[in-house]
């Protein structure tokens, strides 16, 4: 990997990586803090117009963000020669796994839930500012997708903390290479958090029910997200310190 190092490609990559995150996490929030609690607030034609026309353009950079922060972080990761060997036995290769297995679910509900509603739903705003009838889908999938939206919420705040802690201060806790049953726990209370909110999000509870509280406001899934991110990092001082 040295030549990748003597010309900067490595540097590149990550630089990349980290632009396309901005984009793709950036959008999400403004998704969610901004436009969805607006357009709640709009008239029925102008929230008509502004899906048939601002919507179009921020999911295009909303997905292209999305595929670019995987392609140039798994890019990243192959090129990363302290992966090698034991590297993800340490502190540091738990953290940045739970980072990838969070941000991995979020591609994943970008791609396979969030868009394909919005498709019906740009096109059914289309259709009606040309004077046809509107999608009845269109409501039908908009829970759905506004429910892996707000999980995507919750679940970028402990992804893009482990992402940091990676580098910043999960080497510095405990002796760096923890037991097989400390990560084998680790593990397995990362990844039924994640399945749990995922399972949770895909089933697009209706509003007010109570497993859907924190998917109900993004105020809500703010709290939960750094909740979530407090536990994680507690558990993990307590397995790992």
């Amino acid at each position: 990997m040295a030549i990748f190092e003597e010309f900067g490609i490595e540097f590149l990559v990550r630089y990349a990586h980290v632009i396309s995150g901005v984009t793709w996490i950036g959008l999400l929030y403004y998704f969610n803090f901004a436009q969805t609690p607006a357009f709640a607030a709009f008239e029925a034609g102008p929230r008509t117009e502004a899906v048939a026309k601002l919507v179009p353009r921020a999911i295009w950079w909303f997905r292209m963000g999305a595929a670019s922060t995987l392609a140039f972080g798994l890019l990243l990761f192959i090129l990363q020669e302290q992966y090698d060997g034991d590297y993800m036995k340490t502190t540091s290769g738990l953290s940045i796994l739970a980072g990838m297995l969070l941000g991995l679910i979020m591609f994943t509900n970008v791609w396979a839930v969030i868009w394909p509603a919005q498709r019906i739903a740009i096109a059914s705003a289309q259709g009606v500012l040309e004077g046809r009838e509107p999608d009845p889908q269109a409501a039908a999938t908009a829970r759905k997708a506004a429910c892996a939206s707000r999980t995507n919420t919750v679940m970028s705040i402990p992804m893009l903390f482990f992402m940091v802690a990676t580098s910043h201060f999960a080497p510095g806790i405990g002796d760096g290479f923890p037991e097989g049953s400390s990560r084998a726990i680790w593990y397995l209370v990362v990844v039924v958090v994640a399945a749990a909110l995922e399972i949770n999000a895909l089933r697009a509870p209706a509003p007010g029910k109570p497993e859907a509280w924190y998917i109900d406001t993004h105020k809500n899934a703010i709290i939960m997200g750094f909740a979530i991110t407090v536990v994680l990092y507690v558990l993990m001082e307590i397995l790992f310190g």
